[in-house]
């Protein structure tokens, strides 16, 4: 073991992410000693006092990595961690946005390995899975704070764990669908979006046609309910599924009454206050994309296969 008081140079953590070199040096890094190159650098181990010290026996420990990553199952547990106030992150550098990005690929692989009983996995073969470099695999892990072992990989169950908490999805985010079309009906009734934490609580339209009428286990409200009802119900997230010109108007009236987060299914740009975000799913763009590409192929094809006349 290697002492706390053992002299061991100490690196900023730009160095901590860059992976290092393959030395095998012990370096400090935010107050653990870490292992030049090995997967435990850039781990962010200060989160609370709980992990840092487990933290801590799993970089400086040569013998029993396996013991102390046991203790931190036992530490932090799932079951123990289901309040809100539990669950509350803490302070930490902000992860990039291409990074947060990668985040619910990764997750959406890891749990698709757990259903298959595999307990371990590389970052080589996260990333052929992934479709991206394994050394952007560990790059966007080490903002998580994991604790890979060099030649193992990382426990899939834990670093399950390490991505929900990063994303938020240990609580519940309450959802409401404004616009109760074919669209917005859909995704009312998806249960893909209760089980990954944003159940939708409330379906909302206009239209005196809609109001009143069924969409799986909700009914439609007219829409000058709303606000009471975010206030009421603790809503976090509003989904438009409305036409482009009624999406600002309504992204207003979701913002007023206190939504932060809205996911845009209409073909405009929105424009919102400072901390709102926004996330915009245009299909249309989506489709011209796969033109271009359609169109690229195309052209390749032509020049390897020239037509004689």
């Amino acid at each position: 073991m290697v002492s706390e008081s053992s002299a061991v140079p100490t690196i900023g953590s730009d160095e901590c992410e860059s992976g290092g070199d393959q030395t095998g040096e012990r370096r400090e890094c935010n107050g653990a000693v870490v292992h030049a190159g090995s997967d435990y650098e850039g781990a962010e181990t200060r989160r609370n006092s709980d992990d840092y010290a487990v933290a801590k026996a799993v970089v400086s420990s040569d013998t029993e990595p396996r013991t102390a990553r046991e203790t931190m199952r036992n530490r932090r547990t799932l079951n123990d961690m289901t309040t809100p106030e539990k669950n509350a992150s803490p302070r930490r550098r902000r992860i990039p946005t291409a990074a947060v990005n990668r985040l619910p690929v990764y997750l959406q692989i890891l749990t698709d390995l757990q259903l298959t009983e595999t307990t371990q996995v590389s970052s080589d073969q996260l990333a052929a899975l992934a479709n991206v470099n394994a050394a952007k695999v560990r790059k966007d892990l080490s903002y998580l704070g994991t604790y890979g072992t060099r030649g193992v990989g990382y426990e899939v169950a834990f670093l399950i764990y390490q991505i929900k908490r990063e994303l938020g999805l240990l609580t519940e985010w309450k959802t409401i669908v404004i616009g109760a079309g074919n669209l917005g009906a859909a995704i009312t009734v998806n249960g893909g979006f209760a089980s990954r934490g944003f159940p939708v609580v409330g379906i909302f339209d206009v239209d005196p046609r809609k109001v009143g009428s069924r969409v799986g286990d909700l009914t439609v409200r007219n829409l000058d309910e709303m606000n009471d009802f975010v206030r009421a119900n603790g809503v976090h997230i509003g989904v438009l599924a409305v036409p482009s010109t009624a999406a600002q108007s309504v992204a207003d009236d979701l913002i007023a009454a206190g939504i932060g987060s809205l996911l845009n299914f209409a073909p405009i740009v929105l424009t919102t206050p400072k901390g709102v975000a926004v996330r915009n799913v245009d299909l249309g763009v989506e489709l011209q994309i796969l033109g271009y590409h359609e169109q690229m192929r195309g052209q390749s094809s032509s020049q390897q296969n020239p037509v004689s006349v």
